[in-house]
């Protein structure tokens, strides 16, 4: 399959470089190799090419078919019109630039900074403004720093199967082989999910604690992601998760939705740390590091009160941006 898939798109390449016809000759020793200088492979070099041709043309590829010569018309060459290929124009609206925008700061991991990055190139090139001064306020970051990501996250992409050691706390190490369906941040962490082909079942792994090397094994598309799999919350339900912890948080009135959502109780009313506008106190329940983070991106309409080894690591963080 993937031999096939690279004649292919060498062939259209080929045939859209093309200014003139190319004839079926030389198509046949650029790209057709086992049948360029065999007589007896010519009926097979015809079968291929015409598979070959139509299987682009079912991708909506158009193939032009016209003379060699403009004086003889015994011979017929191939190429592909740019205008008949080309993607209609695609424009982005301010929100859906700005998403673009906030993609392309926040990715910090190699892999995906490229993609983003290419993809902010293209927005310039299109004549689409986008100031990202106006997102120096919350800078985002998302960081991949486990060596086993980029492995994983071409693994996921590719579907090939991977082998790498894994160590559970106070384990030894031990050899895994998985599907690997997709990669997946919770609380902070990486993880990989996917099918465990020695276990026969559904697990996650923490990619901070693959040990060494994550190999890709196989060849590409050797399995499929099952139909409907929601690959984060497969994440959520294997993760062994720690107990919630309530915290009550100084909310600005008219903001905090997302906190007020996931609330046991509201005090409305309640005395602030200033009276620019009225408070309301939230009580509510979560991972610390998601209660942390939803305090810290409310920035200065949320105060989070207790408990207070969660204010000091709010407090803390706080100190490290504004030195």
């Amino acid at each position: 399959m993937a031999e096939k898939s690279e004649r292919l798109l060498n062939l259209y390449i080929m045939l859209l470089a093309q200014t003139r016809f190319v004839s079926k000759q030389d198509i046949r020793r650029a790209h057709y190799g086992e049948y360029a200088d065999n007589p007896r492979g010519h009926e097979a070099f015809e079968k291929a090419f015409e598979r070959d041709k139509d299987d682009l043309r079912e991708l909506g590829v158009v193939i032009e078919v016209g003379s060699l010569d403009n004086y003889f018309d015994d011979e017929l060459g191939y190429r592909i019109s740019p205008d008949t290929s080309s993607l209609p124009e695609i424009r982005f609206g301010a929100d859906e630039a700005a998403v673009l925008g906030i993609a392309a700061r926040a990715w910090e991991q190699a892999t995906l900074a490229r993609a983003t990055t290419e993809a902010m190139r293209k927005l310039a090139a299109q004549g689409v403004e986008i100031d990202t001064s106006r997102l120096d306020l919350v800078p985002p970051s998302l960081r991949a720093e486990e060596p086993a990501f980029d492995a994983c996250w071409e693994a996921t992409q590719k579907r090939r199967v991977i082998t790498f050691d894994y160590r559970r706390p106070g384990e030894e190490a031990a050899s895994r082989r998985l599907q690997p369906w997709g990669v997946v941040r919770s609380s902070g962490r990486w993880y990989v999910v996917g099918f465990d082909l020695d276990r026969q079942a559904e697990r996650v792994f923490r990619l901070s604690r693959v040990q060494g090397k994550v190999t890709l094994t196989g060849k590409s598309a050797a399995y499929d992601v099952p139909a409907g799999t929601d690959v984060q919350a497969v994440a959520h339900n294997l993760v062994h998760r720690t107990p919630d912890i309530e915290a009550t948080v100084l909310v600005r009135q008219r903001t905090g939705v997302a906190l007020r959502r996931l609330s046991s109780s509201i005090d409305e009313d309640v005395a602030g740390p200033d009276d620019a506008s009225g408070w309301d106190r939230v009580t509510v329940s979560g991972q610390a590091r998601d209660l942390v983070g939803s305090v810290l991106a409310l920035g200065p309409n949320a105060v989070l009160e207790t408990p207070e080894d969660l204010r000091s690591d709010v407090v803390s963080r706080l100190r490290g941006v504004a030195s």
